[in-house]
């Protein structure tokens, strides 16, 4: 009993890995871009923000940003916002934003990563629920190993996301923008982190030797 309490400790863990990559994932908050408020003599100016999946622009009134701020934003302001899904997995054309041009290979390998994460996290959870039903500890190694890959792989996928943002910036220079990293790229970076914890618990309690197993010899004698 003591021992499997420690595995699901350590699934939990991993679980909150997991939870924060499909928050991540499914959001298009991972980088906001802003040319100055005034770029455009207007009342209005427009910014940006994308992911992995689609990009969206948001017009806001000029008036509704603080005065210290130089560029257009943030995009939580209210506004009139208009959301399209990328090309690049459908009929593989590249984005237009700003006058600058996504690169779409760099993309879709930061979305393949992802999603091969996901995959690796499905299979360490997997092996997880067997290793509890069927009390096996065998399972707990591949376990620990799809997790510490799952959560290399979203960082290696935030960094080419990363380059693929400074391509993009370097495309055109004839709007300058302001880009910042958003809350999606913190929840993934947290779930890369988060699930290399969790895959180290479970390869401490596959173990032999394991300092976490001190009830496991209990549990065998007395079975």
């Amino acid at each position: 009993l003591c021992f499997s309490h420690k595995i699901k400790l350590a699934f939990f863990v991993a679980i909150v890995g997991v939870v924060l990559t499909v928050l991540g994932v499914g959001t298009e908050f991972w980088v906001e871009l802003a040319p100055p408020k005034n770029f455009y003599n207007n009342q209005t100016c427009l910014t940006a923000h994308y992911g992995l999946w689609k990009g969206c622009t948001k017009t806001l009134w000029v008036s509704d940003i603080d005065p210290e701020r130089e560029s257009c934003g943030p995009a939580e302001l209210p506004g009139e916002s208009n959301c399209t899904y990328f090309k690049f997995f459908t009929t593989g054309e590249n984005t237009v934003m700003f006058q600058k041009t996504t690169h779409k290979n760099l993309n879709v390998a930061a979305a393949m990563l992802a999603l091969f994460s996901l995959f690796l996290m499905v299979m360490g959870a997997i092996c997880i629920t067997m290793a509890l039903s069927k009390e096996i500890l065998f399972f707990l190694k591949p376990a620990s190993i799809c997790f510490i890959l799952s959560g290399v792989m979203v960082l290696i996928a935030l960094l080419v996301f990363h380059q693929s943002v400074l391509s993009f910036l370097a495309s055109d220079h004839t709007v300058p923008l302001h880009h910042e990293l958003s809350w999606s790229v913190s929840c993934i970076g947290c779930a890369g982190a988060v699930l290399i914890v969790g895959g180290i618990l479970f390869l401490l309690l596959a173990l032999p030797c394991s300092p976490w197993q001190r009830c496991l010899p209990h549990k065998e004698g007395s079975s």
